[in-house]
């Protein structure tokens, strides 16, 4: 799956407006973006790859 820079700026402005609206607090972003980070090393890495690609093409149409 190719993370596309419109699918980066979307996944932004919805960390943006937590962060605005919602009382997200920089630590809490900082921790979600580690355990990102974190969870790409594993062996579930290629599965949430493979969810996140059907459920892309399921909202996509293709």
């Amino acid at each position: 799956m190719n993370v596309t820079v419109p699918l980066v700026l979307v996944f932004g402005a919805l960390v943006f407006i937590a962060w605005r609206y919602l009382g997200l607090r920089w630590w809490h972003a900082l921790i979600c973006l580690l355990f990102g980070f974190l969870l790409a090393a594993t062996t579930l890495a290629p599965d949430i790859r493979a969810v996140l690609s059907a459920a892309l093409s399921w909202i996509t149409g293709h």
